[in-house]
């Protein structure tokens, strides 16, 4: 005799029962399809739907070292969900990984997301993907595959997580790294456009507790802009404003969590200082809004948000100059944000009370 397991009802269990519910699955695959396609690249192999993803590696390469990549957009998603607007944030995880291997001179080969929701929900999952296939088509590079997961218990609908994997290349002579660092270069900053992808617990706490502001409400000095719109501010890809002048960098920091104290450091030998200027720039309004509602120590805010500067770039006279002309063409702000000297590996501000 078989004994089938029941439910207090009597009835018998299946997944969806369970709380996951294969035909959401399939009808999100169905959904992203195209998306993923139209990332497709000359090195792209295989179609969609493959247990793998197929990719060759550029013939031209003559010594090619592949350079990875694994990174998420925190809780920036829970603006997404609480503004209803899901197709920013998948941009954002595209760009951020390009800029993390952007600064070891790699340009981005293909990509992979990875999605976690307590409730699958197709249209949810659609607006995800099409963001990352138009972050991987601003950056060249193909979405090779993913993984979309239905997990109830641990995560609480509406909620999802989101992150993304990047391999990209460069010649193995043309790495750049902190080794290329030398004194007197010049620190080159590239504005961000916005919070990026860091700091929001500290910025969602603010706008909530502090400023009693919903993602619909207005944010104060923001031009009419919304919580939402200001906050969901894609995080910006640096790759084809540095893309042609990478031959002149010497070495590259980008600005994540940790601001610019927890990345420029990254970037520097142990027998050389970083002399930033704080006050070569203006410090975006969005910043000073969270510091004053949020009554933040300034220090604080330099390590907990990126304050306007999204990367730096350590080059010679020359290479500077080619570095803010491209950025100029771009349409991207640049300028001289400080120095590299003689020290121990640290990074020191001036002029602006934080050290």
């Amino acid at each position: 005799m078989t004994n089938q397991v029941r439910d207090a009802t009597g009835d018998p269990l299946d997944y969806r029962s369970a709380g996951v519910d294969i035909d959401a699955a399939d009808d999100s695959k169905h959904r992203i399809k195209a998306h993923v396609e139209s990332t497709f690249t000359a090195g792209s192999r295989g179609s969609f739907g493959g247990f793998g993803g197929l990719f060759r590696v550029p013939p031209e390469l003559k010594s090619p070292l592949l350079v990875s990549s694994a990174d998420g957009v925190g809780t920036k998603v829970k603006v997404a969900i609480e503004a209803g607007r899901h197709d920013t944030v998948g941009h954002d995880l595209v760009n951020h990984c390009v800029n993390d291997i952007l600064v070891q001179g790699a340009i981005p080969l293909f990509f992979l997301d990875y999605v976690a929701f307590g409730k699958l929900i197709p249209t949810v999952v659609e607006d995800i993907v099409k963001g990352v296939a138009a972050g991987c088509r601003e950056n060249g590079c193909a979405l090779m595959g993913g993984e979309t997961a239905e997990m109830p218990g641990v995560y609480t609908p509406p909620d999802f997580d989101l992150a993304g994997f990047i391999v990209g290349a460069v010649e193995e002579g043309k790495v750049i790294s902190r080794d290329g660092a030398k004194p007197g270069d010049t620190l080159v900053a590239l504005a961000s456009s916005g919070l990026h992808t860091n700091g929001y617990s500290l910025a969602r706490a603010i706008v909530r507790d502090r400023l009693k502001l919903g993602v619909h409400d207005a944010f104060p000095g923001a031009g009419g802009k919304t919580v939402a719109d200001v906050l969901l501010a894609i995080h910006r890809s640096y790759l084809n404003v540095l893309r042609p002048v990478l031959p002149q960098v010497h070495a590259m920091a980008h600005i994540t969590g940790g601001g610019i104290p927890g990345n420029l450091d990254r970037a520097l030998p142990p027998h050389l200082d970083a002399v930033v200027h704080t006050d070569s720039w203006d410090v975006p309004g969005v910043f000073r809004v969270l510091q004053e509602a949020g009554g933040v120590p300034e220090a604080e805010m330099f390590r907990a948000f990126n304050m306007g500067v999204g990367m730096i770039v350590a080059a010679d006279t020359i290479g500077a100059a080619s570095v803010r002309s491209n950025a100029a063409s771009a349409g991207v702000a640049a300028w001289d944000i400080g120095r590299l000297r003689p020290g121990t590996g640290r990074v020191i501000f001036s002029n602006g009370g934080v050290e």
